[in-house]
């Protein structure tokens, strides 16, 4: 399986920035996508914001002009630039790539979640 690690979460001032950063574990043959979801105590895991293998780019409407999604596909890794924060940002981010690796077995597909990262943005 492809393990994803994720970095960058802490504690900011409304206005600052933060970069989650999320690296795969093993090398990858093809990414369909990555994206990052956020959730907060007692509500659904909701996308913020994904890009492509193609690179096209998607953003859920409030972080938009603030949030930039971006991947580096030779190093497997993905990343969420966060500015102009607000505390309603505030939640757990987790990181998702979907794609193929090959092993002794051949191609494999893979679906895989980051463990989650700590986004706190006080007023």
């Amino acid at each position: 399986q492809v393990q994803l690690v994720e970095s960058g979460g802490g504690l900011v001032q409304a206005g600052g920035s933060l970069r989650l950063s999320c690296a795969a574990s093993r090398n990858i043959f093809a990414i369909n996508a990555m994206g990052w979801y956020r959730q907060t105590p007692g509500n659904q895991r909701e996308l913020v914001a994904a890009i492509t293998n193609g690179g096209s780019t998607n953003y859920t409407d409030s972080v938009k002009g603030r949030f930039t999604i971006s991947s580096n596909n030779a190093k497997n890794t993905v990343y969420l630039q966060m500015n102009s924060l607000k505390p309603e940002d505030t939640a757990v981010y987790y990181c998702n790539i979907n794609g193929q690796y090959l092993n002794y077995r051949g191609w494999q597909d893979f679906d895989s979640w980051g463990q989650g990262t700590q986004v706190t943005v006080s007023s």
